[in-house]
């Protein structure tokens, strides 16, 4: 099995060219993000993923933003994913990641929802990936874990970081729960969460290696599934970003570090840990 990167669209501040071009530079195999709405702007991005033969997610959110219209009802959120598809289609995404549904949902909404969601993605002949995101259904691991049992052919994409500030622990208390849901995940998210929040300030500092091992090891528990299940590659979006994730210094505002920078070492960080982690199954 070989490890894609992809460069995530969050937080990107230039054109989509530049995302492109930085993507390729880094050696990623694709970026990730929301699909253009306007033809021109599809246009452009397909020229430039074929020119430097890359490949694309496309990251779908149902009925708002990363954070869902907290009283938009089942059919709002099905209709907006609906309307996305149809952006996402024409620019030939290797799969859809979707962050849908809403936190507070019964559970029942919820597994209504994912079931219509692929049925729908289904008909668009795209693969869809739910993310394990805040302010979304499967905000927390035993939610994730009775979704997963009820609906067994459901995919998720693993952002491990925000389950970190829900629970306000590591998941290392919860390792049965991400062993029963790793057959599932099709798409890792690699930001390094921590006990008070879903980034730490740069994964590189040392004061936050605790928290970089644990995540490591949790998506080793993945990757062993997914060599299981025969997959020829593993994808992963390094996704440190903006938004009140990025630390700031008091009063001036001033970032701790810059994004990209942190994205390209989270890479770089990840194929040494999956090289080594290949080595040894090979011993």
């Amino acid at each position: 099995m070989k490890l894609q990167l992809f460069k995530t669209l969050w937080g990107h501040q230039g054109s989509l060219l530049q995302a492109i071009q930085q993507a390729s530079d880094a050696g990623m195999q694709g970026i990730e993000g929301p699909a253009p709405t306007s033809p021109e702007q599809q246009e452009i991005l397909l020229e430039a993923l074929a020119e430097h033969n890359l490949l694309y997610i496309a990251e779908i959110t149902t009925a708002g933003t990363y954070v869902p219209e907290r009283h938009a009802s089942l059919d709002e959120h099905l209709a907006s994913l609906e309307r996305k598809l149809v952006l996402s289609r024409p620019l030939n995404p290797l799969f859809i990641t979707c962050l849908g549904g809403c936190d507070a949902w019964p559970e029942d909404q919820s597994l209504e929802f994912f079931e219509l969601a692929m049925e729908m993605a289904m008909s668009f002949e795209l693969p869809i990936s739910f993310e394990t995101h805040r302010s979304r259904s499967l905000f927390n691991p035993w939610i994730t874990q009775r979704v997963v049992e009820t609906i067994p052919n459901i995919r998720l994409t693993a952002d491990f970081s925000h389950w970190c500030v829900v629970c306000e622990r590591l998941m290392d208390t919860e390792l049965d729960v991400i062993e029963a849901i790793a057959p599932n995940v099709h798409h890792v998210h690699a930001r390094v969460g921590y006990e008070q929040g879903p980034q730490v300030p740069h994964p590189a500092a040392p004061e936050y290696e605790y928290a970089l091992r644990a995540h490591q090891g949790w998506w080793e528990m993945i990757w062993r599934e997914q060599i299981r299940a025969g997959f020829g590659f593993t994808t992963m979006t390094p996704e440190f970003g903006p938004d009140g994730y990025l630390h700031e210094a008091p009063f001036t505002r001033e970032a701790v570090g810059d994004l990209w920078e942190m994205n390209v070492w989270m890479g770089e960080e990840e194929r040494r840990h999956f090289l080594e982690f290949s080595s040894d199954l090979d011993q």
